[in-house]
């Protein structure tokens, strides 16, 4: 059964890294980097290190993520106020 658990956890991880590799947008790209956290903090548990599995949780799946989240939104705004901005040329 634990061998099981293993194989599926090992797969998970490698669809969800696999995916996340392939994702072009920031911000589906942090979406994917959450559930890459999700999966890494479930083999972790599976392979019995309970505090790396909190430890990814807190880092992996949420702040990592919503750090992105947070600079792509900067970014963003600060491009769509660039636009607006009338052109000077002297």
């Amino acid at each position: 059964m634990t061998t099981t658990l293993i194989v599926i956890a090992l797969l998970l991880t490698a669809i969800t890294s696999t995916a996340a590799a392939l994702t072009r947008d920031p911000v589906r790209q942090a979406v994917v980097l959450a559930l890459l956290g999700v999966s890494l903090a479930v083999l972790f548990t599976v392979l019995q290190a309970p505090d790396v599995a909190l430890s990814q949780l807190g880092v992996g799946s949420a702040i990592t993520p919503l750090l992105i989240l947070l600079t792509v939104r900067k970014v963003s705004r600060k491009e769509h106020t660039d636009d607006e901005r009338p052109d000077r040329t002297e």
